[in-house]
């Protein structure tokens, strides 16, 4: 039977400014799609806004077997990333948040449509404010992504809520990665995986670390690589492989997801003539 991940949260639509293009994705749509191409049952739930954006996203999820039943259309622009790139290196410009926190309640009908699934992951750019304790009430098992905008305060107020943390700490030396994921640790999770780009990646796990070399890569786009890292590593978890083999397994599919543009694909054109009606 297949394992059934939710996506609850962010969603964005990424625009590659220089090269005219625009692509569906955010944390936590693009791990709800990768984990359906890797054959789990996935649902998104998350705000689109009433303008094409909001459609790019949903059309991309619905042709990609993604589940989006309980999603909101808010009246409004979705949220949109934009990104710039210098050869093979990105970064971002500017974002609009649009309607992405524009969550209203959460019904009976959420609650159990979210504890119907074997894990929820959500991220730190979900905008979920105090939902995020409604959210852990339903879920069986909550993972969720720091990224790189983890810090002391935001560590200490939604670690107690997560069973499963990432963070982004590129720069870390291996010692320093260990303190932070033993900090990590003592605020709640019962696991911890930092990424740390081209080193790999390292995780705290039952009172023992474990540290996992980056895959070899035909590099195209890295975007939506650590996503891509985290839906092998959730579903490796859920099929009861142990933290080093989950740390593999995330690897490897990170390593796929740069053979391609954008988190995963469905772009289409986009105009500095949208960039002004914005």
């Amino acid at each position: 039977m297949a394992h059934r991940l939710l996506g609850l949260g962010d969603n964005t639509v990424d625009t590659y400014v220089d090269r005219g293009l625009q692509f569906p994705g955010g944390n936590a749509v693009n791990v709800a799609v990768q984990a359906k191409r890797l054959g789990a049952e996935t649902g998104y739930l998350g705000c689109f806004g009433s303008d094409a954006a909001g459609t790019l996203l949903s059309d991309a999820l619905t042709r990609e077997g993604v589940d989006i039943a309980r999603c909101r259309i808010r009246p409004g622009r979705n949220a949109r990333a934009f990104i710039g790139h210098h050869g093979q290196d990105r970064r971002f410009l500017r974002s609009e948040r649009g309607v992405r926190g524009d969550w209203g309640s959460f019904d009976g009908d959420d609650l159990a449509y979210i504890a119907s699934y074997d894990i929820v992951h959500s991220s730190i750019y979900s905008e979920l404010g105090d939902a995020l304790s409604v959210v852990r009430g339903a879920a069986r098992r909550l993972s969720y992504d720091f990224s790189e905008r983890w810090t002391d305060e935001n560590l200490a107020a939604t670690l107690p809520a997560v069973d499963i943390a990432f963070l982004s700490h590129p720069s870390a030396s291996d010692e320093e990665c260990r303190a932070l994921l033993t900090r990590c640790i003592g605020l709640g999770p019962g696991m911890a995986v930092a990424t740390r780009g081209a080193k790999g990646a390292m995780a705290l796990a039952s009172g023992s670390f474990h540290a996992q070399g980056a895959t070899p890569a035909s590099v195209v786009d890295t975007l939506g690589a650590g996503d891509g890292f985290i839906a092998a590593c959730l579903l490796a978890i859920l099929d009861g492989a142990g933290m080093a083999a989950a740390l593999a397994a995330g690897a490897g599919h990170a390593a796929q997801v740069c053979g391609y543009q954008g988190g995963f694909g469905h772009g289409v054109a986009w105009s500095h003539t949208e960039a002004a009606a914005l």
